[in-house]
């Protein structure tokens, strides 16, 4: 029980070390970075408070404790990768938005450099 605890908190504190320097290298932006410290930090409390995982586990109708924190983890996990599911789907819908509004813009430019054109071919 106490290696498997034990891994979770090495797991938890490579996850927030590896967030915090990715926030200072910029590789990932402060508000996503987020939901990660935040789960890190879960797993971590769970794992180092026997209470809580008993707790948890006696909630969950679990028999051995640390499996409560798997459990857990594996929901928090559910949980980013959903919530960045929403955040790719934003960001597809605003770049369609966005590529049509250049196609725009680009129409309008070509048509409005036919109409200068024409414009100073009946001048000459």
């Amino acid at each position: 029980m106490d290696r498997l605890l034990n891994v979770l908190t090495g797991f938890s504190i490579g996850i927030i070390i590896l967030v915090l320097a990715s926030v200072r290298r910029s590789h990932i932006r402060v508000e996503y970075s987020v939901s990660w410290l935040s789960a890190a930090v879960v797993i971590l409390v769970l794992s180092r408070s026997k209470t809580i995982m008993t707790d948890l586990a006696g909630v969950l109708g679990i028999t051995y404790p640390p499996l409560a924190i798997l459990v857990v983890v594996m929901i928090l996990f559910l949980l980013v990768f959903y919530r960045f599911s929403l955040i790719l789907s934003e960001l597809k819908d605003a770049n369609i938005a966005l590529a049509q509004k250049v196609a725009i813009l680009e129409f309008r430019q070509d048509s409005w450099g036919e109409k200068n054109e024409e414009a100073e071919a009946g001048r000459a």
